[in-house]
């Protein structure tokens, strides 16, 4: 147990740190010095944005990453002693995400959620693919739904964005999708609706599973602002949680202006990212400025659509995040710091532009004492966060039953039989995170209609995906060129290889210039005609044309050149009438057995 109370030591006085600010006296470094006597604890400001808070919306879903190693058994993780109010609240355990430059994992804290109007959490988790383990993501689920269904792969996506000008400026593109109609799949297009001040659309889309595909249709979200409580990610070194009577509690509170300044989509993980990832690398690794998503061809990224909407009258919004980025991209000192100890660094200098664009971190405590939140908070019981932190591990365990459904051999009595073309249908229980339906909310909670999508397109036919090659992220640059600039440069290489064949067909192409080609061969064979050795390389030089050339020349020409060809001197003369050169040869060859 004392690790529990030194690591809550390390935490607090974290949280000390951030919520005093300027106030650097003597007590709080002191706190610090103490707090960096527990090695292995790292606070970060950048990383993976819990799933369950923002869930991505990829319009051609790929198989999840995989990594080399399992990931460690899930730490005992105590939810905070504040909560937003509200009867619609729950509080959703963290999970352990992938770092690919520690190669190592990461926790990704829980969060207090505000849950999306009747939808239920369904976990991701992480499952075992041969020697190596793949992830499979979590996302809302109607909770309308009594089973899950596994549909085969979806096409190609053909969403290329607004094909028609909006209505007015109050509305926004609402992407198309394929929809599973008669063992069949038929686009839905897109269209345009009308936005919500203070909700979020998330359209329909298509989560991989190993079992097969899973649709998601679309419903309204929380504003990022009223959605809940982001927490920081945290590195924790092997020793730590692995300390008998171990437990962690989140304390430190990501902004979540992130959302509108340090956004990055991961969609071959199916994560947000937060944070600095703005090195060149990071674009070859897969991560997308979220400004670019839209427009790349990669998905949609509503939180994108929704900030564009409400700055729909400032004209040079757009071109201000695009050059955000760029200078963050060009100049490393403009970057946000990574983790805790490096933003309390950048507070020191007691920059103000700093601490606004590049601050993301502060403490639970000083969010929920502040008034500028839309968020009001609750004090929670020690007894609540016990009884939290098991409902907790029912989370879980619901994501393990999950897993046992969808690994590819898994038979169930519940399990409809199914055919080839037929969708694998299968029973799930209710998920412990279970929101509200919309009719048991009051005004405030309860979200608008929804929208209603045009009826589906026969005349667009499904087209198969190109497939994704193992080791290679099919969205690894930063401008996110992906589906639709992969199908596109396919007839841009195909000229390329054109010339290659062009090569091999000359051999064939020289029956048409037989008088051009054989002058070349002529003087080359000319020294060799003595010896009889012509007659040899002669036909394998124009097996085709000889016979072509000579019925049309050999009227013609035998009479005239027959006395000539007798004397000696008729080889000086040849060289110059090259068209004729070639058939008097033919002729000789013929004529001298005779004499």
């Amino acid at each position: 147990m004392n690790s529990q109370y030194v690591l809550k030591g390390c935490l607090v006085a974290a949280v000390v740190t951030v919520g005093t600010q300027f106030n650097w006296d003597r007590r709080v470094a002191a706190q610090q010095t103490s707090a960096g006597a527990v090695k292995g604890v790292e606070v970060l400001t950048r990383g993976p944005v819990h799933e369950a808070f923002a869930e991505t919306v990829t319009f051609d879903p790929q198989p999840g990453i995989v990594v080399p190693k399992a990931p460690p058994d899930a730490i005992e993780e105590l939810p905070p002693d504040q909560k937003p109010e509200g009867e619609n609240v729950a509080w959703i355990p963290g999970y352990w995400a992938w770092d690919d430059e520690r190669e190592d994992f990461l926790w990704v804290s829980g969060i207090w959620r505000a849950l999306p109007p009747g939808r239920q959490w369904v976990p991701g988790y992480w499952g075992q693919s041969g020697r190596e383990f793949q992830w499979t993501s979590g996302y809302w689920a109607d909770a309308k739904e009594s089973e899950n269904v596994y549909l085969p792969e979806p096409p190609a996506s053909v969403e290329a964005g607004p094909n028609v000008a909006a209505p007015s400026a109050d509305q926004i593109w609402i992407p198309g999708s394929w929809v599973w109609n008669e063992n069949r799949y038929a686009w839905q297009p897109g269209y345009w609706s009308a936005a919500q001040e203070n909700w979020v659309w998330v359209p329909s889309h298509y989560l991989w599973s190993p079992r097969g595909y899973v649709f998601v249709n679309g419903y309204y979200d929380y504003s990022v602002a009223r959605r809940g409580v982001l927490f920081a990610p945290v590195y924790f070194a092997p020793g730590i949680y692995a300390q008998q009577g171990f437990t962690y509690s989140p304390a430190i509170v990501i902004s979540t202006a992130v959302f509108g300044n340090q956004l990055f989509l991961r969609p071959n993980y199916n994560h947000y990212y937060f944070g600095d990832y703005y090195g060149p690398s990071y674009a070859s690794m897969g991560f997308s400025p979220w400004f670019s998503f839209n427009s790349g061809g990669y998905g949609y990224d509503p939180f994108y659509a929704q900030q564009r909407w409400q700055n729909r009258q400032n004209s040079a919004w757009e071109k201000s995040v695009q050059t955000t980025y760029q200078d963050r991209v060009d100049h490393e000192a403009a970057r946000p710091p990574r983790t805790l100890v490096a933003q309390q660094a950048v507070l020191k200098t007691g920059d103000a532009s700093l601490e606004k664009n590049l601050v993301a971190a502060t403490s639970l405590e000083e969010v929920a004492s502040s008034k500028d939140t839309a968020l009001r908070f609750q004090p929670v019981t020690k007894d609540e966060q016990q009884a939290l932190a098991k409902h907790g591990q029912e989370v879980r365990q619901f994501g393990v039953e999950r897993q046992k459904l969808e690994s590819k051999t898994a038979k169930t009595s519940s399990e409809k039989p199914t055919t080839e073309s037929e969708p694998a249908r299968v029973k799930l229980p209710k998920s412990p995170i279970l929101a509200r339906s919309p009719d048991q909310l009051g005004k405030d909670h309860a979200p608008p209609k929804s929208h209603e999508a045009p009826p589906s397109d026969p005349k667009v036919e499904p087209k198969p995906r190109a497939p994704v090659v193992k080791g290679e992220s099919p969205r690894s640059r930063p401008n996110v060129t992906g589906r639709q600039p992969t199908s596109k440069p396919m007839p841009k290489a195909e000229p390329k290889p054109a010339p290659k064949a062009d090569r091999k067909p000359d051999p064939k192409a020289e029956p048409k210039p037989t008088p051009r080609a054989e002058p070349k061969a002529a003087p080359k064979a000319e020294p060799k005609p003595a010896p009889r050795v012509e007659p040899k390389p002669a036909p394998k030089a124009a097996p085709k044309p000889a016979p072509r050339a000579e019925p049309k020349a050999a009227p013609k020409v035998e009479p005239k050149p027959g006395p000539k060809a007798e004397p000696k001197p008729m080889p000086k003369a040849e060289p110059k009438p090259g068209r004729s050169n070639a058939e008097p040869k033919g002729g000789k060859e013929k004529e001298q057995p005779r004499s």
